[in-house]
């Protein structure tokens, strides 16, 4: 049975898992992963209207996953745990063994 302490770390967990769950979100934690960036950047670099990018970067803001200070009137955006980003090494190599597994599937036809 779950301790209720478990139940609220797993609940944690599963609201950063939500807060990086979009393919948008992905890119923006990729592009961090070079250093610090400011929203007209990171909106350029995705080719995303900076009002969409914004909304994005607040939802892992809120998330403890990013943090931001302003410079001037830029807003900067910066990983808060760069560890965030083995999670997606760790999804890549998920990945690499689903490509795997149906090449050998498709092997033994």
């Amino acid at each position: 049975m779950l301790t209720k302490n478990k139940q609220q770390i797993f609940e944690k967990q599963a609201q950063i898992a939500k807060a990086i769950s979009h393919p948008l979100r992905i890119a923006v934690l990729d592009f961090l992963r070079a250093g610090p960036q400011c929203v007209c950047d990171i909106a350029e670099h995705l080719g995303s209207e900076r009002s969409n990018v914004s909304r994005h970067l607040s939802v892992m803001t809120n998330a403890g996953v990013l943090e931001s200070r302003k410079e001037g009137l830029k807003v900067i955006y910066t990983l808060k745990t760069p560890c965030i980003l083995d999670f997606f090494s760790c999804v890549t190599d998920v990945l690499r063994q689903q490509a795997k597994d149906s090449t050998a599937l498709l092997q033994a036809m």
